[in-house]
């Protein structure tokens, strides 16, 4: 039998880092080798893209490289036309503008449409600043939800965190979210007003950087702490227990 993908290219999902430290302590050496092959790319901004390209491979020929921008500005009947290189044989790299592609990350569209295509996927292994906070927390790896961004309406968000909280002690599961950097504070704060005190919430930010911060206590004792998330990416869990 003929191997379904044998005629097309492949959709290779390629991480890149969560800050400006060097790619390769953070990044395998396969994704810089399938970078060097790569010259067709599907990416959120092109500007940061090149960039990431030419930290990870700086003798990489730019002017070689074509793309397709995956944004909030893209129009979802263009999408599918996104994968034409691979239709046409060429291996394409999906980019992600921090940590892994189609996790919390518009790309993930594209690997739909890439597997109702039969295009072969490919992920290749890199950080994830969720799961990363996730290990790092020390609430329940087993069973945890990532639930995006919470409401910005300010009744709706308290709703929020407090079935958050509600769910987590009733499924013993850890609610991981996360915000605009810019509200990260405020965050904090609607986190500390809103939660029991003996709900352990985890803050996670500028993961793999110099300045990563990763601590978990209980909100009793976040009342009591000064720490400044403005504009620092920030995972935040939580987790009542019995």
């Amino acid at each position: 039998m003929e191997n379904q993908f044998s005629h097309q290219g492949k959709l290779y999902l390629l991480p890149t880092t969560l800050g400006d430290n060097a790619p390769l302590e953070v990044l395998p050496v396969s994704v810089k080798q399938m970078i060097e092959k790569l010259d067709h790319y599907i990416v959120e901004n092109e500007k940061t893209a090149r960039r990431a390209i030419k930290n990870l491979v700086p003798e990489k020929s730019q002017p070689t490289l074509k793309f397709k921008l995956l944004n909030k500005h893209t129009d979802p009947s263009e999408i599918p036309a996104f994968l034409e290189a691979c239709k046409n044989g060429f291996d394409m790299g999906l980019l992600s503008e921090a940590g892994c592609p189609g996790v919390a990350d518009p790309g993930a569209e594209v690997v739909k449409i890439a597997h109702r295509e039969g295009i072969k996927v490919i992920p290749l292994v890199g950080p994830s600043s969720i799961l990363l906070a996730m290990m790092a927390s020390g609430m329940n790896g087993q069973n945890f939800a990532f639930n995006g961004y919470l409401p910005i309406d300010k009744a709706e968000r308290k709703s929020e965190i407090k079935n958050l909280e509600r769910l987590s002690l009733e499924k013993d599961q850890a609610q991981v979210f996360i915000e605009t950097p810019y509200r990260n504070n405020k965050m904090l704060e609607d986190l500390i007003q809103q939660l029991h005190p003996g709900t352990r919430v985890c803050i996670a930010c500028d993961i793999t950087l110099d300045s990563e911060y990763i601590v978990t206590k209980p909100v009793s004792e976040w009342a009591k702490t000064k720490v400044d998330l403005h504009k620092r990416p920030t995972i935040f869990i939580l987790q009542k227990e019995y």
